[in-house]
């Protein structure tokens, strides 16, 4: 079934993510007829001799022909390319003005990511995280992988408060060989530690791509009664008329959205804001978009 027959309200409304994430990247590749990227070139590292079921096509014919032996071409990379999405699972996350909270948004945007890179043979990993980093599963590519993502993704119960500048350097860290990075939270933090941390993904010669999750009300501030607002993070709360701040709200919350775009683009990040209104397929392709122009 594809998702073109499907509406974004109903696939938001399915309870399984593992479905979700399948209708999603089925309707948004249907009708492709070959990958939008393909991660980054193998290289070439030896030669060893040849064993059996190893594959005839990197057999190198011109030392046959020289020595009689059969040998084969060893390279650097086993998968096209090796992906790492971080998502946020702390407590502002779990915000919403609408049918859909911001982790629920997330986690079908990560399981759809997922599911699509593993369709084209990437190996891809998954680290979720709070103040802490609660579960980080290193890149796999194979077809049974996607259900272990899936599972663990399924279970998230959100977090206490968050710390995502020492999240990402420890993430980064842990990183041994260059990859594809996927940053998605509201990144309501410090920005200069955020900055930071993203900077070491770069410095270790990752890509790195970052959707930026809000809700329309977190964007907006459309509330037209005296409301009591809470941290979900620190619990919080002041009691206010809407209307009396909104403007500088909104100008406060564009400045910070603006000064992280800045700063990714600085350093070569590729920045995406999404408010949890929009239809999931617009960030997906907005991804393929990337990546294409990325290999191309």
């Amino acid at each position: 079934m594809s998702q073109q027959y499907l509406s974004s309200e109903i696939i938001s409304n399915l309870s399984s993510l593992s479905l979700k994430a399948r209708l999603l990247v089925e309707g948004l590749i249907v009708g492709m007829h070959k990958s939008p990227y393909h991660g980054f070139s193998v290289e070439f590292s030896e030669h060893r001799l040849y064993n059996p079921g190893d594959e005839i096509r990197n057999i190198d014919w011109k030392i046959w022909g020289k020595t009689d032996k059969y040998f084969v071409k060893e390279y650097e990379e086993e998968t096209n390319l090796l992906s790492h999405i971080i998502l946020d699972q702390s407590a502002s996350m779990s915000y919403s003005s609408s049918n859909i909270s911001k982790l629920d948004y997330a986690k079908t945007l990560a399981a759809s990511l997922a599911y699509l890179m593993l369709k084209q043979q990437d190996g891809v990993g998954l680290t979720l995280f709070d103040s802490k980093i609660r579960s980080s599963i290193p890149p796999k590519s194979k077809s049974n992988h996607i259900n272990s993502l899936f599972k663990i993704m399924e279970d998230i119960i959100p977090g206490p408060d968050t710390n995502i500048g020492d999240i990402l350097h420890i993430s980064a860290e842990s990183i041994k060989k260059r990859g594809l990075v996927i940053i998605i939270s509201d990144f309501f933090d410090d920005l200069e530690s955020i900055i930071s941390g993203i900077k070491h993904y770069r410095y270790k010669g990752n890509e790195v791509i970052l959707f930026h999750i809000l809700d329309d009300q977190e964007l907006k501030l459309d509330f037209n009664e005296r409301t009591q607002f809470i941290d979900l993070e620190t619990n919080e709360t002041i009691t206010t008329d809407p209307w009396h701040i909104r403007a500088a709200y909104k100008a406060g919350i564009q400045q910070f959205c603006n000064d992280l775009k800045i700063n990714c683009r600085k350093n070569k990040v590729d920045y995406t804001l999404i408010d949890t209104s929009q239809p999931i397929e617009i960030a997906l392709f907005d991804y393929l978009l990337k990546r294409k122009n990325i290999v191309n």
